[in-house]
């Protein structure tokens, strides 16, 4: 047999320069977004973690002549009293407004909006995601002028005028405002989690008798699992680390609603400490990782639906 020819050089240096012009566009096309990432998250990430060891400050020597402190700021936060407070406070409000509120409340209006056509379904959807869409600025203010203690509507509305709601409960005020803001989301996630649920399996539990608890154990949750856990990531992070309560309470009063994100950012510009403050925002995101470690394995670990 004969042996085989090798193709021209020509063919060959045409190719290769084609496969180079095809290389040059892909990355043309590619590097505008690594330059945003590079200068939107990853230089703000060796930025935090620079400030973090050391003592910079926005005012004074510190501010113009920063020194390197090593793990000083960090086993000063994980021994901060404010830390602590501000940590316990976070985690009542993920798991009252976001675990509870939100994965419950949306969960329920997808489940009873799943079969629902016309104006009715376009109004209660329409209401849910405009309290999504709409700027923080704006929602701050309508919820102040809401628990406003004097002239507030919702004192109005229950006749109880001047009960001050911000300042006698301001983490349940929080909670009930965050719930009433993102659960937006958990109804988008849970209404196309719903469509992948067979009808016939629906049909087969109302023949059986099964009530809707029964129901939404035996033949809706085990085939949405995926999707709740899912929900149930994204929503705990986002709002571990929302900013918006610090709008309506700004942490207060005596900050018995000084949630992390607020914590860092008084400690930061309000006292100016820098350096503490990107200390606090790393264990932030540790704590951010664990959350999703936790979640991820959970994901991994479910069984197949059958």
């Amino acid at each position: 047999m004969a042996p085989a020819t090798s193709p021209p050089a020509e063919l060959t240096g045409h190719e290769g320069d084609a496969a180079g012009l095809g290389r040059r566009r892909a990355a043309a096309f590619v590097a505008p977004a690594l330059v945003l990432i590079a200068v939107f998250l990853v230089f703000p990430a060796l930025w935090t973690l620079y400030l973090g060891v050391t003592d910079y400050r926005l005012t004074g020597v510190a501010a113009s002549d920063p020194k390197f402190v090593g793990t000083e700021n960090y086993t000063g936060v994980l021994g901060d009293g404010e830390f602590h407070r501000s940590l316990w406070l976070t985690l009542q409000f993920v798991l009252g407004s976001a675990i509870i509120g939100q994965t419950v409340l949306g969960f329920a209006v997808a489940w009873v909006m799943r079969d629902r056509t016309g104006p009715l379904r376009r109004l209660v959807e329409g209401l849910v995601l405009l309290a999504w869409i709409l700027p923080g600025s704006v929602i701050a203010f309508l919820w102040i002028a809401l628990l406003d203690r004097d002239g507030g509507t919702l004192n109005a509305l229950l006749g109880t005028p001047g009960t001050a709601w911000l300042l006698d409960h301001p983490m349940l005020c929080i909670v009930v405002f965050n719930i009433w803001r993102g659960t937006a989301f958990s109804m988008m996630l849970y209404g196309a989690a719903l469509g992948n649920v067979p009808p016939s399996h629906l049909e087969t539990a109302r023949l059986a008798g099964a009530s809707t608890w029964q129901t939404l154990r035996d033949a809706v949750f085990p085939r949405i699992r995926g999707h709740v856990l899912t929900s149930l990531l994204l929503v705990s992070l986002w709002t571990f680390n929302d900013f918006t309560p610090f709008l309506i309470t700004a942490g207060g009063p005596d900050g018995r609603s000084e949630i992390m994100s607020v914590y860092v950012y008084k400690t930061a510009l309000e006292d100016g400490r820098l350096g503490f403050g990107a200390a606090i925002s790393l264990v932030m995101i540790l704590i951010n990782l664990v959350i999703a470690l936790v979640y991820l394995r959970a994901l991994r670990n479910r069984e197949p639906t059958p």
